[in-house]
């Protein structure tokens, strides 16, 4: 099988610079072919799968499923290029059986699962068993030619939301096969104004750009973000005028966290999406 899953070639100034796909999440539900329908009909340039459990593609059925993913997307010049795994230890179950896959069909890039530090422990002990565990799946990664990034969420104890901490995991790691899948809009809800920073010193680690926009909420816990159509909220364009001098040159995934509607009214709000981040990064 060809390895239809690998990045389009771009240099600077190509549009193929920045493929942006789109995070199946909110329509898991749709088989392989439908998915694939859905994704070239928004316009997207490629997808990025939850292959996890409970996800679109499960982990122990990887090899069984995820061909049929990469196989419809192909049928339409789509690629997979990005897989949202639950991989946070090399020795998990399925954990080598999810990265072999995605060597053999060609998708290099993959996101890890999400942590939670225990606040009932020493947090720099904790940093040190993370930063272990990540330095064997960079190891397995470099082996099978894969690039892992882990994702910074926002969280009162979510490992990576400051984004120096996990940073420090992994700044000694290649960075061609253990980075952050950084996301954006998490980053402005922990970072506030300091999100250039958290940018700035994640970057030469980028494995993925995500995006997803939020407003402050205030609930009966108190202040909250709440999830929102891009534009709308407080993630701007700055993030992406900045992002267009950088070296990068991976995918831009977007993601969707808020109700989006049936078939009809998911595609035309996910269009709609599209187009605004389409303008930031042409502008």
């Amino acid at each position: 099988m060809p390895a239809v899953g690998k990045d389009p070639e771009g240099t600077l100034g190509d549009p193929a610079r920045f493929p942006i796909i789109v995070f199946s999440l909110p329509f898991q539900n749709l088989d392989a072919e439908q998915t694939a329908d859905l994704v070239a009909e928004c316009g997207y340039d490629g997808l990025e799968i939850p292959l996890r459990a409970k996800g679109q593609v499960e982990p122990e059925r990887a090899p069984d499923d995820l061909p049929k993913f990469v196989e419809a997307l192909a049928k339409r010049d789509r690629p997979l290029l990005l897989a949202a795994t639950d991989i946070t230890r090399i020795d998990q179950p399925h954990a080598e059986t999810v990265l072999r896959t995605l060597a053999t069909l060609g998708i290099r890039r993959l996101r890890l699962g999400p942590q939670s530090y225990d606040p009932g422990r020493p947090i720099e002990g904790q940093v040190s068993e993370i930063a272990a565990a990540l330095k064997d799946i960079e190891a397995a990664c470099r082996e099978l030619g894969l690039q892992a990034g882990f994702q910074n969420h926002s969280g009162a104890n979510r490992v990576g939301g400051p984004v120096w901490d996990v940073f420090s995991m992994i700044r000694h790691l290649d960075p061609k096969h253990m980075g952050f899948c950084f996301d954006i809009g998490h980053a402005t809800v922990e970072g506030g104004l300091s999100w250039p920073i958290q940018a700035r010193l994640a970057e030469p680690f980028y494995t993925a750009v995500l995006v997803k926009d939020f407003v402050w909420k205030k609930t009966q816990a108190g202040w909250a973000p709440d999830w929102c159509t891009l534009g709308e909220g407080v993630v701007g364009r700055a993030f992406f005028d900045w992002l267009k001098k950088t070296d990068y040159r991976g995918p831009i995934a977007q993601q969707f966290f808020y109700p989006l509607g049936d078939r009809r009214q998911m595609t035309v709000r996910m269009r709609s999406e599209l187009q605004v981040l389409k303008g930031w990064l042409e502008g």
